[in-house]
């Protein structure tokens, strides 16, 4: 007979199990309003402006992309814009990426996190489906040029039970020739994300 221990070390690797066996989301259709929250690397600071990801995605997904990047947004700014944006777009899906401004600024990271969690609180009360986009944190390894999302993504993620993209701004700004400048990519690094971004988007079931 196993222990009562060995019983729920049992039931714990299973939840595990069905945890990592997920159903994946179902296929956002053409057409479907999207909007696009975020910072410069949202709007395309760097490039042309058809070159940022959100028209690059659109084109790849025939979604409706509302491209509400603003170049030195921070959370607070982004979340003090969005009320109207939901009334006015209605989207189906927010992809939120904002967060790097609030870190070069050194701003308190419990209040970036409370102001990405009340992102999320007003898409969910707006009935939008809810993708958060990691940003890289200020660290030696971003100085030296290999920088990496900062943990409070994966926490807010796990917290607020919402699809997280990982790394893919981080994977991009670790690569001199995707890159404008030290903190934005150039034309050829949004092409590059939003490659990296619609495979993720097809293998989680978003893109069809």
């Amino acid at each position: 007979m196993p222990t009562r221990r060995q019983t729920l070390t049992l039931l714990a690797a299973l939840s595990l199990a069905a945890c990592s066996r997920r159903r994946k989301h179902a296929g956002l259709p053409r057409g479907s309003t999207v909007l696009a929250l975020g910072d410069s690397l949202t709007y395309g600071f760097g490039a042309n402006p058809d070159e940022a990801y959100p028209p690059r995605l659109a084109a790849v997904s025939g979604w409706h992309i509302i491209n509400a990047g603003q170049s030195g947004d921070t959370s607070g700014g982004a979340l003090a814009r969005l009320p109207p944006l939901l009334r006015e777009h209605n989207p189906r899906l927010v992809i939120i990426s904002i967060g790097g401004n609030d870190f070069l600024q050194h701003l308190p990271e419990q209040e970036t996190r409370t102001n990405i969690t009340a992102i999320i609180a007003a898409c969910r009360d707006a009935d939008a489906d809810i993708i958060l986009v990691g940003e890289p944190g200020i660290s030696l390894g971003a100085a030296l040029g290999y920088p990496g999302d900062h943990n409070l993504y994966a926490d807010i993620a796990a917290a607020e039970r919402v699809p997280y993209y990982q790394g893919g701004w981080s994977k991009i700004l670790g690569k001199e020739a995707l890159k404008s400048d030290q903190i934005h990519p150039n034309a050829a690094g949004y092409a590059a994300f939003t490659e990296n971004f619609a495979a993720w988007l097809r293998e989680e079931g978003w893109l069809r």
